[in-house]
């Protein structure tokens, strides 16, 4: 079992989903955040004083999957996210142990679903 991480722009979200769907992909967690990277961030100008802005918004993707869908998981998060700029984000993959489905307590391959 893979535990996939996504960080991509908040504006990607609706291509990345678009294409996990057509992976087969549907069960994620989405959470906003807060981060910076090879973008470094922006100056804004508020009321006459500059401020520097170097925590942008990104969205976060957490998706636990079988061995066989992870590869699948990948190309699909990468497809709907890349624009080929920086910013596009980045994509951690762990190792997963053990899943337990509270519902039901089926553990392993059979709680992800």
């Amino acid at each position: 079992m893979k535990y996939i991480v996504a960080m991509i722009q908040p504006h990607k979200l609706p291509d990345v989903k678009k294409s996990l769907a057509a992976a087969g992909v549907r069960k994620m967690t989405v959470t906003n955040a807060l981060g910076c990277g090879a973008q470094g961030g922006y100056t804004e100008v508020y009321r006459g004083v500059p401020s520097e802005v170097n925590l942008l918004k990104k969205v976060k993707l957490e998706i636990a999957v079988n061995e066989e869908f992870a590869d699948a998981t990948v190309k699909a998060i990468i497809k709907g996210a890349k624009t080929g700029e920086i910013g596009d984000g980045k994509i951690f993959i762990f190792d997963l142990p053990e899943c337990i489905r509270i519902r039901t307590e089926e553990k392993g391959h059979a709680a992800i679903g």
